[in-house]
């Protein structure tokens, strides 16, 4: 077995574990340091249920492996809330009742997290663009998009930088 200590700073507290070469992120959160909101649905980077931030970039988190991310400010949906209080952007997804099953969740909300904060002015194209890699099968995507244009408007209107 060949395993090394991999250190990360994750949702702002640094972690580390012991794990072998061959872990993925994705493997490394959910196993090694329990953040099992990072969700693994297809695990060949198609429909992005495991999307996190790494050094502020949406990544699929089975496609990299966790020695990739050694050192790296790595979020994940768990990272967001701030104690019982939603984060701005679960918020408009929860008023838009953007989600049914909630399993493809935390893959949206990274992925829309990077978007806005790269384009917080982001129109519909733009967004039904971005979030084309990730797979809801529930919803039928309108939902979701309405969530989104609800949080960014919402930011612009409050002036909060999501």
């Amino acid at each position: 077995m060949n395993e090394q200590t991999i250190e990360l700073v994750v949702n702002g507290e640094r972690r580390g574990a012991a794990a072998e070469v061959r872990t993925t992120l994705a493997d490394f959160l959910r196993d090694h340091i329990g953040l099992t909101g990072t969700h693994l649905g297809c695990e060949h980077g198609v429909c992005g249920a495991c999307t996190v931030l790494v050094d502020g970039v949406a990544v699929r988190s089975c496609l990299m492996l966790a020695v990739q991310a050694r050192g790296a400010e790595v979020v994940t949906v768990e990272g967001l809330a701030d104690g019982e209080e939603m984060h701005p952007l679960q918020q408009a997804f929860w008023e838009s009742h953007s989600f049914q099953c909630g399993f493809c969740t935390p893959g949206f909300v990274m992925t829309t997290l990077a978007l806005l904060r790269e384009d917080p002015d982001a129109d519909e194209a733009v967004v039904r663009d971005a979030l084309s890699g990730n797979i809801c099968r529930c919803t039928g995507y309108q939902s979701i998009v309405d969530g989104v244009l609800l949080a960014a408007r919402k930011a612009r209107e409050e002036g909060v930088v999501l």
